[in-house]
């Protein structure tokens, strides 16, 4: 569909989702990394066959599958929820963020690099 001036779409997101409004699972994160199963079966509704589509032969996050079908997260989510309950995707969970290293031993490795270079 061609979308308004404004830039919307004329249908709305929760079309894309057959009306449902909530996600069957609630461990998907707006950074999970979702990865699709080879088989395409051909009996899936629009969205989630684009959905499929979009991670042939690799992975994306939740946010950049919502912005390469220009679709609202809420609704990725629930539409790769659906996918995960049938087997055609698999989701894990965002990499956590790395703990910074202790600053007394960041010290004594500067301090240990210093006597080295005298």
């Amino acid at each position: 569909m061609t979308g308004r001036r404004s830039g919307r779409p004329l249908v709305p997101a929760y079309v894309s989702t057959g009306g449902v409004a909530r996600p069957s699972r609630n461990s998907l994160e707006r950074l999970s990394v979702l990865t699709g199963e080879k088989t395409l079966p051909d009996d899936l509704p629009a969205a989630p066959h684009a959905l499929l589509k979009a991670l042939d032969g690799g992975s994306l996050t939740v946010v950049e599958t919502a912005a390469l079908l220009e679709l609202p997260v809420s609704a990725v989510r629930v539409l790769a929820a659906g996918l995960i309950d049938q087997g055609l995707v698999r989701a894990r969970p965002p990499v956590p963020f790395a703990a910074l290293p202790d600053s007394d031993l960041l010290k004594r490795v500067a301090d240990g690099l210093r006597a080295l270079k005298q």
